[in-house]
C-alpha cells in the first residue's frame, strides 16, 4: 500500500510505503517467513527508478495472520528481540528489523473498524460475513473497491460453506452477485490475456520450428547441389586426363610414323632428329627415344 495512512491502531506505524503480507490460517509464519517479508520490503526499496528514491525510513512492514504465531514469538524471546503490544491483536517487533514492523493477529482484533482484516480467515461467522458484504456494497472509490475485491476473493474462497448458505438468502444472494461479478470479470480478463500470450508464444515457437526446418532443407539441398557439382568436376577432370592421354598416344604414333617414313626414304638420324624437333617441338632427350 503506497501512502496509505489510517486513523486506527493498525495504521499508526504506516508511512509512505507500507508492505502488507497476508498469511492464511494454513500457512506457517515462522522466523524464515518473517525475514522473507523483510526481504520483500528490501526488494521494493531497491526497485526505485533512481538511487534511494524510496527512503528506508519511509517503509513499513505489516504481516497479517488469523492466529498468533507462537513459535515465532518464542524465537523472538529466545533471541532477545523485544515485542511491543500497544493494543489487542497488534504486536510491534522492536529489535533487529530494518523497517518498522508489526504482526497483526486478526483473531484478537476488537471492534467493527477491523472487519476487513478479520475477514481474512476460514472461520468467519455469518454476522461478520453479512456485515462485510453490506460494507462492500457501499464502497464508491476505485481504490477502496480494488482493495475490497482482493480481500473478498480470499474471504469467499476460504468460507465456501458459509457462502453457499448465504446464497439461499435473496438479499445476500443479490449482494454476492454484485460483488463477485467484477471479480470474475477481472479474473476472466486475466485468463484470456494469459491464454492469448501462451498462444502467441506457441505460434512464434511453431514459426521458428518451421523456419529451422526450411533452413535445414535448404542446407541439405545446397549440400546435394555441391556434391553434384563436385561429381561433375571430377568427371570433367577424368575426361580431360583421358583426352590428354589419347592426344599423347596420337602424337607418339605420329612421330613413330614420321621416323619410319623418313628411314624408308634413306634419311639419316640427323635429318630425322631435325624433322621431329621442327614438327613437334620436342626437347633433345625426348627425340632420342624415337631414333
Amino acid at each position: 500500500m503506497k501512502g496509505q495512512r489510517r486513523g486506527n491502531e493498525i495504521g499508526k506505524i504506516f508511512r509512505k510505503f507500507n508492505i502488507l503480507e497476508y498469511k492464511s490460517p494454513r500457512q506457517q509464519l515462522d522466523v524464515d517467513t518473517f525475514y522473507k517479508s523483510t526481504a520483500y520490503a528490501c526488494l521494493y526499496k531497491s526497485y526505485g527508478e533512481t538511487a534511494d528514491e524510496r527512503k528506508a525510513e519511509e517503509i513499513t512492514v505489516s504481516i497479517v495472520r488469523d492466529g498468533k504465531p507462537e513459535k515465532l514469538f518464542r524465537y523472538f524471546e529466545g533471541h532477545g528481540i523485544r515485542v511491543g503490544n500497544p493494543c489487542q491483536g497488534i504486536y510491534y517487533v522492536l529489535d533487529k528489523v530494518l523497517f518498522p514492523t508489526q504482526i497483526i493477529v486478526t483473531k484478537e482484533l476488537k471492534g467493527e473498524q477491523h472487519t476487513w482484516l478479520k475477514s481474512l480467515t476460514d472461520k468467519m461467522e455469518e454476522k461478520d460475513m453479512r456485515k462485510l458484504l453490506e460494507d462492500a456494497s457501499h464502497l464508491n472509490k476505485k481504490i477502496d473497491k480494488e482493495f475490497a475485491d482482493s480481500v473478498l476473493e480470499v474471504c469467499l474462497r476460504a468460507n465456501g460453506k458459509l457462502i453457499k448458505k448465504l446464497k439461499g438468502d435473496d438479499t445476500m444472494s443479490e449482494a454476492l452477485l454484485e460483488i463477485v461479478e467484477p471479480i470474475i470479470a477481472d479474473r476472466l480478463e486475466l485468463l484470456i490475456a494469459d491464454r492469448a500470450e501462451q498462444l502467441a508464444a506457441e505460434r512464434e515457437r511453431m514459426i521458428e520450428i518451421q523456419i529451422r526446418k526450411e533452413a535445414k532443407e535448404e542446407v541439405a539441398k545446397a549440400k546435394e547441389e555441391a556434391a553434384k557439382v563436385k561429381e561433375e568436376a571430377t568427371k570433367v577432370k577424368e575426361e580431360a586426363a583421358k583426352a590428354r592421354e589419347e592426344a599423347a598416344k596420337v602424337k607418339e604414333e605420329g612421330i613413330k610414323a614420321m621416323v619410319e617414313i623418313l628411314h624408308d626414304l634413306g634419311n639419316d638420324n640427323g635429318v630425322i632428329r631435325a624433322a621431329i624437333k621442327k614438327q613437334y617441338h620436342l626437347p633433345e632427350e625426348e627425340v632420342s627415344k624415337y631414333l
